[in-house]
Parts: structure tokens; sequence; C-alpha cells
């Protein structure tokens, strides 16, 4: 008899065999990510840094300007240019509300009632984009025109009575108004409140608005209780991109408004470019990029979501 005896296994590749892990393919998102640094770097960084220094010199354009470390000039460009800075607050908050009342039903009506209609819609709530910002603008002194159908309307319906006593219009004008100045912002801010909320409502599982219905749930206490809790991210970075942006304009306030609605944008934008005290102007846009920093981490941890759109 003979036996078979079975053949040993294979032996395994010994170390020196081995090939070690290619370092280059894990340097390949650093290198991926490089642009996007040098260009956060160069254009966003820097001019910080440059900003930082000049709002604590002194000097004059004619002698030149020099750090000297003057931190008064903070509180001298605020105590001065305070009512600027409230008023740049209520005007974006009030033009935030707006386009969130009038954003939202459109939003909902093109992720769930649009159909085939659906992409029209959509072109239609960028087609705003296609043009200037300031050409936009500019169009309102037609539609807010004194003698304009819209004047007309609003005092027709005792609109401009309300409007006068909360101080927002003056008489039968709404040109050079805080109104004026509101429906401007709220016109050219109103696409970055439709798209968040477009996009976090179109991300709901239909099947969550069945199941409610099951439940014997209103169409009002599905709205309360699934819809709106869900499209929460949607509406914070919808308020976000439309507050963080209305309260540093100045195009609206300059060509809608008056010297009573000048906005800390246009304080801004006087004190760099015709005023030349650029130190009062770098500090003021420190301590507006602050006071949106503060409200933004406030609001943020206040809504009680992290998931942004």
């Amino acid at each position: 008899m003979t036996t078979v005896t079975e053949a040993p296994p294979p032996l395994a590749p010994t170390t020196s065999e081995t090939k070690p892990p290619r370092k280059r393919g894990r340097l390949t998102p650093y290198w991926l990510l490089l642009p996007g640094l040098l260009w956060l770097v160069v254009f966003f960084a820097l001019p910080m840094v440059y900003q930082a220094s000049t709002s604590v010199q002194t000097g004059s354009l004619e002698q030149g300007y020099k750090v000297t470390w003057h931190f008064a000039t903070y509180w001298d460009a605020l105590s001065q240019y305070w009512p600027q800075f409230v008023r740049s607050v209520l005007y974006a908050a009030a033009a935030t509300v707006l386009c969130l009342l009038l954003g939202y039903p459109l939003a909902y009506l093109i992720a769930f009632r649009a159909g085939r209609w659906r992409n029209l819609i959509m072109v239609l709530v960028i087609a705003p984009f296609f043009t200037s910002f300031l050409i936009r603008t500019l169009a309102w002194k037609t539609i807010l025109a004194d003698n304009g159908p819209v004047v007309g309307a609003l005092g027709t319906l005792h609109v401009l009575d309300v409007t006068n006593w909360l101080g927002w219009t003056a008489g039968d004008r709404v040109l050079a108004t805080p109104l004026a100045v509101v429906c401007g912002l709220t016109y050219n801010f109103l696409p970055f409140m439709i798209l968040p909320l477009y996009t976090s409502l179109e991300r709901i599982d239909g099947r969550l608005h069945e199941a409610a219905g099951d439940l014997y749930a209103k169409p009002i206490t599905t709205f309360r209780k699934v819809t709106f809790p869900l499209s929460m991210p949607g509406v914070v970075s919808g308020t976000l991109l439309t507050f963080i942006p209305a309260a540093g304009d100045y195009v609206n306030a300059d060509l809608l408004g008056s010297t009573d609605t000048r906005m800390v944008g246009n304080v801004i934008q006087t004190q760099f470019l015709r005023i030349l005290d650029y130190p009062t102007a770098a500090a003021l846009s420190f301590i507006l990029m602050a006071a949106i920093l503060i409200m933004v981490t406030v609001y943020i941890r206040r809504s009680g979501t992290e998931d942004l759109v």
C-alpha cells in the first residue's frame, strides 16, 4: 500500500517581496486641496490681515499711514455710526423675513406640486441672475415711482397708511424710504432663500406625508410636525444667505433710499472712496463682520440643526 501525502502549502512571500503602499496616492487629496487653499490665502486671508493692520493705523493720505496700534478708532467708529449699524440689521432682518414668507410657499410648490413645470419655475427663479445687480435695482425706481401703479394700488388699499404709521414711508411716496430699500433687498436676495429651501424640501421622503395621513393628521399638522422640521436645514441656510449679504449691502440704500436710510455699507463705501479715511473704514468693516459672526453663531445654535444645505 502507498500513502498519499498532501503537498505543503505555498510559502508566503517574504517581507522583502511585498510592495510598500504608495505614498503618492496618499498625498493626492492634499494636492487637490492646494489650489483652493492658495486662493483663500491670497484673496481672503492676506486682505484680512492688511485691513486689520489698516484699522490700527494713524496718519493721512498725504503724509502716509503708520501702524500705531490705535484701537480707539473702533470705539470712535462705533459711537459715531451706530445708527447705521442698527438700521442695517433691521433692514436685513425685515428683508430676510419677507424672503422666507415669500420663498417658502414657492419652494414648497416647486418641490411637491410643480410636476412638469418644475424646470420652468426654477428658471424663472434664477432669471434675475441673468441681468446685472445694478440694473435690477434701478428697475425698482421705475416700479416704485410716485405716479406708478404700485404706489397707487398701495394707496387704494390703505397700505400706505399703515407704513406711514410705522415710519417706513412718507406720505404718498415710497421711493427714498425704508420700504423701498427693504423691497430692493427682498427682490435681489429672494433666490438665495428659495434655492436652499427647495433643495431641503426635495429631500423629504413623500412616504412620511402618506404615513402622517394614515395616522389621520390634518394637512396643517403634517406641515407643522413633519415638513417644516425636516426643512429646517434649508430655512437656516436660506436665512443666512439672505441676511449676511443684505446687512452689508449698500447699492439698494444708495439707489432706492435717501440720506435717512443709509446703511453701514454706505458709510464704509464713503469712507473708502470719498473721505479716504482708510482706518475708520477698515474698523467699520471689522465691527460689521464681528457683529454678523456673533449673530450667526447664536442663530445656528438656537436653530437646533447642524445640517446645512
